[in-house]
């Protein structure tokens, strides 16, 4: 069987990470009236399966991408998930003003990336 490439393999696992992730921190927002205790113990709960697959990524990752590639490549995928999520899950709509800073997050990224000679 053959085997994904390494990047392919590092951002599916990035961005699952990142699903869990933002469920983690943002989801306990829409039963504000649970008890802060509880909330914070079953963010911990899911945060685990965030870090069951964020580990592996940056292990698999690292080698092809440097440490600072893949924080850049886990920043973006946050904020892509987190866009989606806000939208659909917390129902905020984005603003002009967002998009304008997901931008500038993302000429950031292509600094990172881009091979200077």
């Amino acid at each position: 069987m053959p085997s994904l490439p390494a990047p392919i393999v590092t951002i599916g696992l990035l961005l699952a990470s990142n699903v869990f992730m933002t469920f983690a921190w943002y989801g306990h927002l829409k039963f504000k009236s649970a008890p802060l205790l509880t909330v914070i113990l079953v963010s911990w709960g899911i945060a685990f399966f965030e870090y069951l697959l964020q580990v592996p990524a940056n292990r698999i990752g690292h080698g092809t991408f440097s440490a600072a590639e893949l924080k850049t490549i886990q920043e973006v995928i946050t904020l892509t998930v987190f866009a989606v999520f806000s939208v659909t899950y917390l129902g905020e709509a984005l603003r002009w003003n967002h998009a304008v800073g997901f931008a500038f997050i993302a000429a950031g990224a292509f600094f990172v990336f881009h091979r200077w000679t």
